[in-house]
């Protein structure tokens, strides 16, 4: 065999059992979407009724803003990577995806810092205003949870990218991982506003 046959892999069309896995991620995506919007809805409910509490208008920590950049950089880069698969473009998808990682595990420390700076904050000390507090941190531990599964999955596609297991046809778990980055991204700039309009919002210099 020349070694021609061990540059390009062999593509292959998209099999009942490809088809299967696409169907269930689509239903994945759309009860994880339901679940989020339950959960901020029921959050905006808990905070309009604390709508009256001062100690409620707690400001939010600015890595919140910062590590929304983070986030969308990571969303962008996992389109690179499903672009670059596409043409066949190995080392790049693989770079793409690697700093995908590195920009994920990025947000994640970010947000566990800006929500331990929250709830630890002086205005947090007494009152009912750490109940507010307390919801804006057990949603953002919600998306926490679901980003590290994503990275999780980011960690798979990459070595599966190493192992050659996708070409510019069989491509779709890099393809939905970047679907499912945009929803996150989605999930959060919901989440982001709803806390910034009942909290203190963001404070420059805070």
């Amino acid at each position: 065999m020349s070694p021609s046959a061990y540059s390009i892999p062999l593509s292959k069309a998209p099999s009942p059992i490809d088809r299967r896995f696409q169907q269930g991620g689509w239903l994945l995506l759309a009860s994880l979407v339901m679940f989020f919007l339950s959960s901020v809805l029921l959050y905006g409910f808990y905070a309009y009724w604390r709508r009256d509490d001062p100690l409620s208008l707690v400001p939010l920590p600015m890595d919140y803003l910062f590590s929304t950049v983070m986030l969308f950089a990571t969303s962008g880069t996992l389109h690179l990577a499903t672009l670059a698969i596409r043409r066949e473009k190995r080392v790049r998808t693989v770079f793409w995806i690697i700093v995908s990682l590195v920009l994920a595990i990025g947000f994640t420390g970010m947000q566990l810092t800006a929500t331990n700076e929250m709830l630890s904050g002086p205005a947090l000390a007494e009152g009912n205003g750490k109940g507010l507090a307390g919801m804006v941190a057990v949603l953002v531990f919600l998306h926490a949870l679901h980003v590290a599964g994503g990275i999780i999955a980011l960690a798979i596609v990459l070595v599966r990218t190493l192992r050659r297991k996708y070409d510019h046809e069989c491509y779709w778990p890099i393809r939905f991982a970047a679907q499912y980055w945009h929803f996150l991204d989605l999930v959060w700039i919901v989440m982001l506003i709803s806390f910034w309009s009942t909290t203190g919002g963001f404070v420059i210099g805070h």
